[in-house]
């Protein structure tokens, strides 16, 4: 198959990677990034530019376009491409609000029946103040839209979160702040599901766990993600089926009941608490960092799992998986999540023998690697056990260098 991935991160990269390693298929992307570079012809056309997508795939009779990033879904690329008979995995507008409304997922859980965190939402921040009141430390403050993956706050106190509600609805994250959730705090560990979805059927791929916050023993603030592991230590009682069975499954048939033909990635943040699992959040896309933890785990040919999801096809019940785990360390500019500087030389990459390395982050200039992100790559290697994946990720990554590399040194370690 022809194959367009839109995006152009880690997880892209990531997923580019798993599509050329199994199956004859050839890829192109927009826009793409140095590395992805290396396996895919690269196409200028930013993931907003709907009308741009939909001509190139068109332009060169791709088979399948694969959508990395949310924005374009939540903006109905997805539909249109189908209108133009192209085959796409990623859900349609109506199906992305799962992402693109924290609400409406929360109504769509409550009505399936999926175990999840109380809440409420709220439109200005004098009555989310008093909703809080002095007990800030039991609440998640979230923004309804859209914040690439910054829009969830834990309040220590109610002082801290009464800046979070006027950072929000002041216009942080634009209009995805102007509804915001306030959640219970749930208590337990995370694991994160992907579920490849075509209408009411799904396949579980390997769960996974990230680690958001940008230091050690998960201090500071939330990012995109610092690094995954997969398959976590853990998990509970949450097993695959547990999660195909009692919340995948039952908010596909919620969806369909609505006329919402889900067909792309389901991801349910989870929390593994005293009383089971409860929902997080959702999202219709892979995770970043989690894709670049779990796809190398799996064996079977991604392309063609995609394609009969975007097709509304069977899905086999289990995948082929690897034996073993991989971990993933993300490298990041320093002053990441705020401001920092591009530009510096990438050195190392050709020393890299026992792990995989990721592009999100980078940029070509006279004819070198330099920095161009905030998160500017992943690391990723496979052991036999958990201790060893991450041992090698550690070993490998330390070759690589660049001004101001920031990184996690405890993924994996921290629960």
């Amino acid at each position: 198959m022809i194959i367009l991935v839109v995006g152009g991160g880690g997880r892209e990269h990531a997923l580019a990677w798993a599509l050329t390693r199994s199956g004859d298929h050839s890829l192109i992307c927009a826009p793409g990034n140095p590395g992805i570079a290396e396996i895919a012809k690269l196409f200028p056309v930013k993931v907003s530019d709907t009308d741009g997508l939909v001509d190139l795939a068109v332009k060169e009779k791709v088979d399948l376009v694969v959508v990395g990033p949310e924005v374009p879904l939540v903006a109905g690329l997805a539909d249109e491409l189908r209108r133009a008979g192209i085959p796409c995995f990623g859900p349609g507008a109506d199906g992305a609000q799962l992402e693109g409304s924290k609400w409406f997922a929360k109504e769509i859980m409550e009505s399936a029946g999926v175990p999840t965190a109380s809440g409420k939402v709220f439109s200005d921040a004098v009555s989310a103040r008093e909703y809080i009141g002095e007990d800030a430390c039991r609440y998640v403050i979230k923004a309804d839209g859209l914040a690439a993956g910054k829009g969830v706050f834990l309040p220590d106190d109610s002082v801290e979160a009464g800046g979070i509600l006027d950072e929000l609805f002041s216009g942080k994250f634009g209009e995805s702040g102007t509804q915001v959730i306030i959640e219970e705090r749930l208590e337990g560990r995370e694991v994160s599901i992907l579920a490849i979805c075509s209408g009411t059927d799904c396949v579980i791929l390997p769960p996974s766990r990230d680690h958001k916050r940008l230091g050690d023993n998960d201090t500071g603030p939330n990012t995109g993600g610092m690094g995954a592991v997969c398959p976590p230590p853990e998990t509970g009682n949450c097993s695959w089926e547990h999660a195909r069975t009692r919340i995948i499954q039952p908010v596909l048939s919620e969806l369909a009941s609505r006329g919402i033909d889900y067909r792309g990635v389901l991801y349910a943040g989870l929390m593994i608490t005293d009383d089971g699992p409860k929902v997080l959040e959702f999202n219709v896309r892979f995770g970043d960092p989690e894709t670049q933890a779990v796809l190398p785990l799996v064996l079977d040919d991604l392309g063609e799992l995609c394609f009969s999801a975007a097709m509304g096809g069977t899905l086999p019940e289990h995948l082929a998986v690897e034996d073993g785990f991989c971990s993933c360390v993300v490298m990041a500019s320093g002053g990441y999540p705020g401001t920092y500087e591009k530009g510096f030389p990438i050195t190392g990459l050709d020393k890299i023998e026992d792990a995989v390395v990721f592009h999100a982050g980078t940029a070509i200039e006279n004819g070198r690697f330099v920095t161009g992100g905030g998160r500017v790559l992943s690391v990723a290697s496979i052991g036999d056990t958990l201790e060893d994946s991450l041992d090698r990720t550690y070993r490998e990554l330390e070759k690589i260098d660049f001004k101001g590399k920031y990184y996690r040194k405890d993924i994996g370690r921290t629960v």
